[in-house]
């Protein structure tokens, strides 16, 4: 008979098998799918499918300048390394592959055959190729051409004496085969290109048609119709835009960077000569075209994708933003202001009085950048200490941070210089910030610094007073309107010493001997994180309540995996609202049958990470700026909050209840690893973003209810009894 103890062992041996998880890469695949639904879902104004369409294709751009050329590296340096789910980078790269050139057939049907013949229905006409212009809007085009776009071309040929040019990564070029017209018969063509710029408008609009219909054609388009008069002397063979993602990731030796802003600042020029990972064509391109092209850039033939339609979907966004089709689009939303901030002279008499809970972007951020601008004014305020790891590009915030260190206040400001595809605009933030006076860090050697902290400190009458917001998201009020997250705002005093503590931590080499309420990864959060689902486990086991619900954005930390097949097994009922990546399979018997999985797609990007343990009764909620990923949990500073006023902990636990019960948006987690949206028969259809945009509304409109009860029955009130 086995030992308790020799069981456990050999559960968590058995739960450590590769057959129970997913690869992280294909998860992510399925997650870009799942956006690729809403793109192909007819029940959407079409506009919005539109943005999904183009989402996908960023999102894809990223993929491959980040894990695919990370694969390729590791395939090369580490051939037999395997991940959580037993595959070598080489059995990952095979299976992208397929899946990947399917997920691209899959856009540009989706665009062909729906998106397209949609638009023209109603009133916009896309064109297709240059061919297909009318004379009068060839006249157009040509004329365009010459005044706007020709002076800014430079064409390149590339023969014995001019080699072939820099290709810029994520630059969308036309090549061409061209032939002097001098030349003799057999003579071989030349390959020339030229980059369609960047900064004029990829979408023109020509002149509206007779029958009322808008026309929009793309910029290589224009300037495919007009290449003769950049090859004067050339006759052009054939002509087809082409376009290339390089390898991003750059590594750096923290320990021997005499200067970590200037190597990173000549890594980021690094990243545009990156290894070419991937070729898009059209599918139509000529073949000794593409044979150049093939040799020149290094490519193999699986990395190369035909592409039927424009290259880089991202420009419909700017289709989207074409004026007059807003009956095609879903209706804007205004982020509300919270009730307690509607005419709040004094942020920090109201956080005084109590902690507020924010959720973004159904309630403003305007009171997160208040609170930094009031303190930058405040006399009282003696220090003002912040990490930034994305901000807006005219972020108000690093204005009044700049304006506190003028005013002669203490200001720290950690600004990480390795947010990936963020470093250029944080290299300028970080001189600009130095500039105006304030103590800036460039993060720590080896870590991320992803947490969301603010503090600052005031002193008061009754002594010095430490005020705290800890937040979900980034600093940034323009993704603020676009992503879902929570942030606190307090004044309490063991949240004040943890977060000094924290400053300190990332200012010098000062570690507390103690935490009061704050848990930091990479000290010893993911412990935390372990021993509160145990925590679940043991409940369960021993008879008492036991429940987990935990929201975010990525799930692939197998120490945590293994933790909630613990807790499943020891029947623990856990749900988990899982955004993008999820590693972890539900329904396996004996390891993941009281675990469901879901992932909600919607018009806000769901950003927000928030736990719940039930606690045997004793329930908890937190907070953080944290996924369940190694890099969170391992090579990141990251922070998890608890939230304890009742009515903020009501509040956080309503998050997660409304978007268990989501029946349109949200995408289920099937025991097969594929997910399905909810089947509406006889089920109500509820959106919880949806919901959240009408409470938000519906309670700042009963604030100013009251508002209006105030001033007119209060004084007669007080009227009456004095009579």
């Amino acid at each position: 008979m086995e030992t308790g103890e020799a069981k456990m062992v050999k559960e968590t041996k058995e739960f450590k098998d590769p057959k129970y998880y997913v690869n992280r890469e294909l998860s992510w695949l399925k997650f870009n799918f799942r956006i690729l639904e809403e793109a192909r879902d007819r029940s959407l104004p079409l506009f919005e499918r539109l943005k999904f369409l183009s989402i996908t294709s960023s999102n894809l751009d990223e993929f491959f300048m980040v894990r695919v050329a990370s694969l390729k590296d590791q395939a090369d340096e580490h051939p037999q390394r395997r991940d959580i789910a037993g595959m070598t980078a080489g059995e990952q790269l095979d299976a992208l592959d397929g899946e990947i050139h399917h997920f691209a057939q899959t856009q540009y049907s989706t665009w062909n055959r729906s998106l397209v013949p949609g638009l023209l229905q109603n009133g916009l006409r896309i064109v297709k190729r240059h061919e297909d212009l009318t004379p009068k809007e060839a006249e157009f085009v040509d004329r365009y051409f010459m005044n706007s776009v020709y002076p800014v071309l430079t064409p390149m040929a590339v023969d014995s004496s001019r080699p072939f040019p820099l290709i810029r990564n994520k630059s969308l070029n036309l090549g061409a085969l061209v032939r002097k017209k001098t030349a003799k018969n057999g003579e071989e063509p030349d390959f020339a290109t030229v980059q369609v710029p960047g900064l004029l408008p990829r979408v023109v609009e020509l002149p509206v048609s007779e029958n009322g219909v808008r026309n929009l054609i793309l910029l290589e388009e224009i300037i495919e119709r007009n290449m003769d008069k950049l090859f004067l002397n050339y006759r052009i063979e054939c002509v087809h835009p082409f376009r290339i993602t390089r390898d991003a990731e750059f590594d750096i030796d923290e320990d021997d960077s005499e200067d970590l802003l200037k190597e990173i600042e000549h890594q980021i020029k690094k990243r545009q000569r990156g290894e070419t990972i991937r070729l898009e064509v059209e599918a139509d391109a000529d073949k000794n075209l593409l044979k150049f092209l093939k040799k020149e850039l290094s490519v193999k033939e699986n990395g190369i994708y035909y592409i039927d339609g424009p290259l880089d979907l991202t420009f419909l966004m700017k289709v989207y933003g074409q004026e007059g089709f807003e009956h095609l689009k879903a209706q804007s939303f205004i982020p509300q202001t919270h009730p307690d901030f509607v005419d709040c002279e004094d942020i920090f008499a109201l956080i005084r009085e109590k902690d507020v809970l924010l959720h973004h972007p159904y309630e403003s951020f305007d009171p997160v950048v208040q609170f930094v601008q009031q303190a930058s004014r405040d006399p009282q305020v003696l220090a003002i200490k912040q990490t930034l790891y994305r901000v807006s590009g005219n972020s108000p915030i690093i204005a009044a941070l700049a304006q506190a260190a003028e005013n002669g206040k203490q200001v720290t400001v950690l600004v990480e210089l390795k947010a990936r595809f963020d470093e250029e605009n944080n290299i300028g933030w970080a001189k600009m910030l130095e500039k105006a006076g304030c103590h800036v860090i460039y993060g720590l050697v080896g870590l991320k610094t992803h947490s969301k902290i603010t503090l600052v400190v005031r002193g008061e009458e009754d002594g010095i007073r430490r005020y705290v917001h800890l937040g979900t998201g980034n600093y940034n009020d323009s993704t603020a309107k676009l992503y879902t997250d929570v942030g606190m705002l307090t004044c309490a005093n063991a949240i004040g010493e943890d977060a000094t503590a924290v400053f300190n931590m990332l200012s010098g080499y000062s570690e507390p001997l103690h935490w009061n309420k704050l848990s930091l990864a990479p000290l010893w959060l993911k412990d935390r994180f372990i021993y509160l689902i145990d925590r679940e486990a043991d409940y369960a086991k021993s008879g008492r309540d036991a429940r987990i619900i935990a929201k975010m954005n990525s799930l692939c930390d197998p120490d945590v995996i293994e933790a909630l097949y613990r807790a499943s097994n020891a029947g623990v009922k856990i749900d988990l609202i899982v955004r993008g990546i999820c590693c972890l399979k539900v329904g396996v018997p004996g390891v993941s049958e009281n675990i469901s999985v879901r992932s909600i797609v919607g018009y806000f990007l769901e950003h927000s990470r928030i736990f719940y343990f039930e606690n045997g009764g004793k329930e908890e909620i937190y907070a953080s700026s944290a996924d369940w990923m190694p890099r969170n949990l391992e090579r990141r500073v990251e922070i998890l909050f608890p939230i304890e006023d009742p009515a903020l902990k009501e509040k956080a636990y309503g998050i997660l209840d409304t978007q268990l019960r989501d029946t349109l948006k949200a995408h289920i987690l099937q025991p097969d690893g594929t997910y399905e949206k909810i089947d509406l028969r006889g089920k109500e259809r509820f959106g919880s973003q949806a919901y959240f945009c009408a409470q938000a509304v519906e309670n700042a409109k009963l604030h100013h209810e009251k508002e209006e009860i105030g001033r007119v029955f209060i004084p007669r009130m007080a009227a009456d009894e004095t009579t």
